[in-house]
């Protein structure tokens, strides 16, 4: 909706009110006349007229809405797809890497504040600051609401990219809610990746990232059941989309053949190892160990490194595991990451260790938000007494 609208108003904060009007209005002609049948439909149709009448208006458009529709004579070929536009606008090179991200989940993944703040591990006040910032800078600086043209886009890639993942994983791991999935907002996120992909098709990282969003989205039937959290060991294979999986496993052989595999890339690689493996016990951990080995050289992140420590614990014993996660306890990077004392406590409850590993089940509680891993903890938790 917004990305339509934007078309028209040619100014994000006034699109972004058009779009909450058309929201009141709903609430008002709904209640009375009874839902449409396309809604969606009838809150774009209603949020362009909105800006339509703001637009007739004002007299002094041009001076005073600097998002300005541009042709598009030199817009990369097969880019028709408003998300996409907005998609680029928010990741144009005059802001800073952080900002285009934040900015592209907020408005073009439509992701709350608080998640993005949940994701970037920093307070929701400062997010919230971060994506105003950044929404000036584009009016003031007139960027225009186009798709760029073929040679801009590789600046903007990287930025798309990772913004479209953070989108999949707030859909694939709801940062909160009584539910452990948002399937609709993850299905999002895949329909971009394959837009991109189409959009772009030359470059390995847009192939390798379709992969990843592709077989973790393969998975969601199996993840819970009766809205109980599912481990991987536990999940039923049969339920997994295999069509999908099989998709992703060759895009991954794809990007692997285009040499020096990028962070996507290699992701991919390991969730694709995951969801060929015909069954838990066949999973290939040492290759999944090397793959991460060399994810953490491209992207050496301290959440990669606390996703190896899974894979060490499985090929070298939860041991060798629990001295990389202390060491990143140590390191602070993760203050605040549920999945830092998530992971610890499995390993301490492995190693046969349950007071110190009742303690830091206890510390990933405090930080989690989402009911159904809040459940899977308070079991696990119970397992230790």
């Amino acid at each position: 909706m917004l990305a339509a609208t934007v078309r028209v108003a040619r100014d994000l904060d006034l699109a972004e009110e058009c779009v909450q009007d058309a929201y009141v209005a709903a609430l008002a002609e709904w209640t009375r006349d009874g839902v449409p049948g396309r809604p969606g439909a009838w809150l774009t149709t209603a949020a362009r007229h909105n800006a339509l009448d703001v637009l007739r208006r004002a007299r002094t458009l041009r001076s005073k809405l600097p998002l300005l529709v541009e042709p598009e004579r030199d817009a990369a070929p097969g880019a028709g797809d408003d998300r996409l536009r907005l998609v680029f606008l928010c990741c144009h090179p005059a802001l800073a890497v952080e900002a285009r991200v934040a900015l592209t989940l907020r408005l073009a993944c439509g992701v709350a504040t608080p998640d993005i703040a949940r994701a970037f591990l920093v307070p929701e006040a400062t997010m919230a600051a971060r994506i105003t910032r950044a929404k000036k800078k584009i009016a003031k600086a007139g960027i225009p609401f186009r798709m760029p043209a073929a040679h801009e886009l590789p600046d903007r890639l990287d930025a798309a990219l990772t913004a479209i993942h953070l989108q999949f994983t707030t859909g694939h791991t709801a940062p909160t809610g009584a539910t452990l999935t948002r399937d609709d907002v993850a299905g999002r996120a895949v329909d971009l990746a394959r837009m991109l992909h189409a959009l772009m098709p030359d470059e390995s990282e847009a192939r390798g990232l379709l992969a990843l969003l592709l077989a973790g989205h393969a998975r969601r039937a199996a993840r819970t059941a009766d809205g109980r959290l599912l481990p991987l060991e536990e999940q039923d294979r049969s339920a997994w989309d295999q069509e999908s999986i099989a998709e992703a496993d060759a895009l991954v052989v794809s990007a692997l053949r285009s040499g020096n595999p990028g962070r996507f890339t290699l992701q991919a690689a390991i969730a694709t190892l995951h969801a060929t493996a015909p069954a838990y016990a066949d999973t290939d951990w040492d290759q999944i160990l090397v793959l991460y080995d060399a994810l953490l050289r491209v992207w050496p992140s301290p959440v990669v490194a606390l996703n190896r420590a899974v894979a060490v614990a499985m090929v070298g014993g939860p041991p060798a595991a629990l001295a990389e996660v202390e060491a990143l306890e140590r390191d602070g990077r993760l203050a605040g990451y549920r999945y830092l004392p998530a992971v610890k406590a499995d390993l301490l409850r492995r190693m046969g260790r349950a007071r110190d590993a009742a303690d830091a089940y206890e510390r990933a509680l405090a930080l989690t938000a989402n009911e159904a891993e809040r459940a899977f903890l308070l079991r696990r938790l119970a397992e230790t007494k």
